[in-house]
């Protein structure tokens, strides 16, 4: 899952940036919202809601901002949110296949939006099913290697999780990525935590079944512009693709 392991990274330090203009914060508030819509407020008996939580606090959003949100989506300020969600499905440069996943309270606003993104950065609306067929869903736990000045090796990783369900584990230089059965998540991310490992993110993600090579810095680049320009607009909560860009293309980009 290269592709998938080496654009998780850029969206890492991409996410740096989205947290001071606010963009990050609102994506996690909204995960919090829906998540307690669908399994309650108590983070106890919801997991999800635990994970969108611990989520939002590693990104150091406030915590009256995540307990109204709490509120909000689990009904209890007399409000409630209507959000709902939507995949739209993108052929990018080099062919290269893009998963755009929405939260929205206005299907039509949300559908202008993306069309106008995707069309206007060098990509094409694709057949409802075209992409989705290029993706699976699965847990995906991501560890920091670096934990309160220890490192968490992959053997280390490997010998907490496997009994928990993880079927692939990868070292990808400042994290560990675990992947799993969607229905696994939870337990391996329990498993880390009783072993005294913190995690990073704990979430089912849509992840490439086959990954597109983008070799040349001028396509990364165009690749790079319409993930971007699609992962800043408002209702878009996720941006998955295929495209596997190597580190020193990715680095010849960022230059």
């Amino acid at each position: 899952m290269s592709g998938h392991s080496k654009w998780a990274t850029t969206k890492h330090k991409k996410a740096a940036i989205d947290a001071k203009r606010g963009k990050l914060f609102a994506k996690l508030i909204k995960n919090i919202e829906i998540a307690a819509k669908m399994g309650g407020p108590d983070l106890g008996g919801n997991p999800t809601l635990y994970d969108a939580v611990q989520k939002a606090k590693k990104q150091s959003v406030p915590n009256k901002n995540i307990d109204a949100a709490v509120k909000r989506g689990g009904g209890l300020d007399g409000g409630g949110v209507d959000y709902e969600t939507i995949m739209y499905e993108v052929y990018g440069p080099q062919g290269v296949a893009l998963l755009v996943e929405c939260l929205t309270d206005n299907r039509n606003r949300a559908a202008m939006e993306v069309r106008t993104a995707v069309t206007r950065n060098g990509g094409t609306m694709a057949d409802p099913g075209s992409v989705s067929r290029l993706f699976q869903r699965r847990g995906v736990v991501v560890v920091a290697k670096e934990q309160d000045g220890k490192v968490v090796s992959e053997d280390e990783v490997i010998e907490v999780t496997l009994d928990a369900g993880a079927d692939e584990v990868a070292d990808h230089g400042d994290t560990i990525e675990v992947q799993s059965e969607p229905g696994d998540v939870v337990a391996v991310r329990t498993a880390l935590q009783e072993a005294g490992i913190d995690y990073d993110s704990a979430e089912v993600q849509f992840v490439a079944t086959m990954d597109i090579p983008v070799t040349e810095p001028e396509a990364a680049g165009k690749v790079f512009r319409l993930v971007d320009v699609v992962d800043d607009l408002d209702d878009v909560q996720n941006v998955f693709t295929n495209a596997d860009i190597p580190d020193e293309v990715m680095e010849q980009v960022d230059a």
